[in-house]
């Protein structure tokens, strides 16, 4: 059966996703910083993997969430995730694998600074390389 206009999202015409709902969004948001607290970031650190201002930032990290979350928000928080998940996978034991994105790495996507380093580079690319990278070392995909 073809989806009724009523069922798409009028901006993109697709069917919008369950995640656009702020209890998804708050959900989501909370999982995010427990990983945080997990690597010690910063509130500036955790804003900037976020890609949002500051009142934003605190709202939702005192759980003030009013709508769902921006397409670009839910593809960084998918590569943090995809991160955590990968890190823990390839380094079993937690407190290494949430230590290992703060060492320095001598791999050349890192350039021996650390991987959180290139994480906090501010573009969604950055969160995308490093999940890519944590993912062929585990033998998924590239």
């Amino acid at each position: 059966m073809a989806a009724l206009a009523s069922d798409l999202h009028p901006a993109s015409g697709t069917a919008q996703p369950g995640l656009q709902t702020p209890a998804a969004a708050g959900a989501a948001l909370r999982t995010f910083f427990r990983i945080a607290q997990a690597w010690g970031l910063s509130n500036e650190e955790q804003q900037r993997l976020l890609g949002c201002g500051r009142t934003t930032f605190y709202d939702w990290k005192a759980g003030r969430i009013k709508s769902g979350l921006d397409a670009a928000t839910l593809e960084r928080l998918s590569h943090v995730f995809g991160i955590y998940a990968g890190l823990q996978i390839l380094l079993p034991i937690p407190e290494r694998a949430d230590a290992w994105i703060k060492k320095a790495n001598s791999a050349p996507l890192f350039g021996g600074a650390s991987a959180l380093a290139r994480m906090l580079g501010g573009q969604v690319s950055d969160l995308f390389v490093v999940r890519q990278y944590l993912d062929a070392q585990r033998g998924g995909w590239a």
